[in-house]
């Protein structure tokens, strides 16, 4: 794309009044963006309003700035830095497919993915996983141990890089992607020089390095909070299936869920304690019709029925789960009677206490123990909860 072509799509971007919907109406009828720029008033009159003819008539008042800060982002890595438009050859076909495109894409990540068809080829082999920002600790554990076991059975992790289950959904894509595989796909509400969360900052720089950040919003977009719902088509489309870890029963998760499911893709839940409020809407969404899964290789067995390469099933549910507790899972007791008394359910002291008849000293002594093996998780208000193998 050279600068007037970029300058071009960038204006009708910009143009006030006119969102994606009317310019794919005015792409449809004159071409390439240039074209509509060049046509009378008469012809646009056919597609826009009044108001929406007499902007496109002058150029947007930000244009020239725009143009200068995304040329500059461009030639700064020629490799790794696209924009790409509905014109595009490497546009993603499955986003082509949905009732609204973005006009633009912004797109930064390895050189695969900006070969024709790179993005595009990936898609039949990729799978959306969201969830709470707030997730219990076995959410967070259950997101990263999920996505890590689906990135070694061949499929691209898609989520938004926000806090919780979608920043553990790329740590564990990442852990798990084989080199030169596509390990993950970040949908972003920004635009993409900047990064929100800010503690996600070196999580997106390990994302460009071995996946693809992305975002419909020109660089320099600020995190709006009305961005981010608005990405959720985005995380769906590019996805074969939509799986959510842990959700309230409103929430941004549940809206790409039901996004997904519209566009006719497999939906699966993960179901939790009844006592949390975070697996709330993932029981909901069972309710309805999505597919409960308790280990990963279910989703595999779905979404690539043919794939030779998947996990066995031990593995799909988190194998690195000893490493990450220090390796000490073969040392303790799978009887021990904290354990059993505490299940899966937040609990507090007091209850355990009378399920154990431990004396206090001894049983806080035993949870913080556990706790630091990574058998239990310390919640607010004082409880507890089991960490199950993921």
């Amino acid at each position: 794309m050279d600068r007037e072509e970029l300058a071009a799509w960038l204006r009708l971007q910009l143009t006030p009044g006119v969102g994606d919907a009317t310019a794919r109406r005015l792409l449809a009828a004159f071409g390439l963006p240039h074209n509509v720029f060049a046509a009378s008033s008469q012809a646009l009159a056919q597609i826009a309003t009044a108001a929406q003819c007499a902007a496109l008539q002058h150029e947007p008042a930000d244009l020239s700035a725009l143009l200068d800060t995304t040329w500059q982002w461009l030639q700064a890595n020629t490799d790794q830095h696209r924009v790409l438009t509905l014109g595009d050859p490497t546009y993603p076909q499955s986003l082509l497919n949905m009732e609204d495109p973005p006009l633009v894409l912004y797109g930064m990540g390895v050189a695969t993915a900006w070969q024709e068809g790179g993005l595009s080829t990936c898609m039949p082999r990729s799978v959306a996983v969201v969830g709470s920002r707030n997730p219990t600790p076995q959410g967070a554990a259950n997101a990263r141990q999920f996505s890590e076991a689906l990135a070694q059975g061949g499929l691209t992790v898609v989520s938004g890089l926000a806090l919780g289950v979608d920043g553990a959904a790329h740590e564990g894509a990442l852990a798990g992607a084989m080199p030169g595989q596509l390990a993950t796909i970040a949908v972003v509400g920004t635009g993409l020089d900047r990064v929100y969360p800010r503690q996600h900052l070196d999580l997106a720089h390990r994302i460009a390095q071995r996946g693809v950040l992305l975002s419909e919003y020109p660089l320099g977009t600020p995190p709006l909070s009305s961005n981010f719902p608005k990405r959720n088509r985005i995380i769906a489309g590019l996805s074969r299936g939509t799986l959510v870890v842990e959700a309230a029963v409103k929430s941004g998760s549940l809206i790409t869920a039901r996004l997904a499911s519209e566009q006719g893709k497999d939906v699966f839940a993960i179901p939790g304690s009844i006592h949390t409020a975070q697996s709330r809407g993932c029981h909901a969404l069972i309710k309805q019709g999505a597919k409960l899964v308790e280990c990963a290789q279910d989703v595999i067995e779905e979404l690539l029925p043919d794939n030779t390469h998947a996990p066995a099933a031990g593995e799909a549910m988190g194998a690195d789960q000893g490493r990450s507790s220090g390796g000490l899972l073969d040392a303790l007791d799978a009887d021990d009677p904290v354990l059993a008394a505490l299940g899966f359910d937040p609990t507090g002291l007091d209850a355990l206490q009378a399920r154990t008849g431990m004396a206090t000293a001894s049983l806080q002594a035993r949870l913080m123990e556990l706790e630091i093996h990574g058998h239990v998780a310390r919640l607010p208000g004082g409880l507890f909860q089991r960490m199950g193998r993921a």
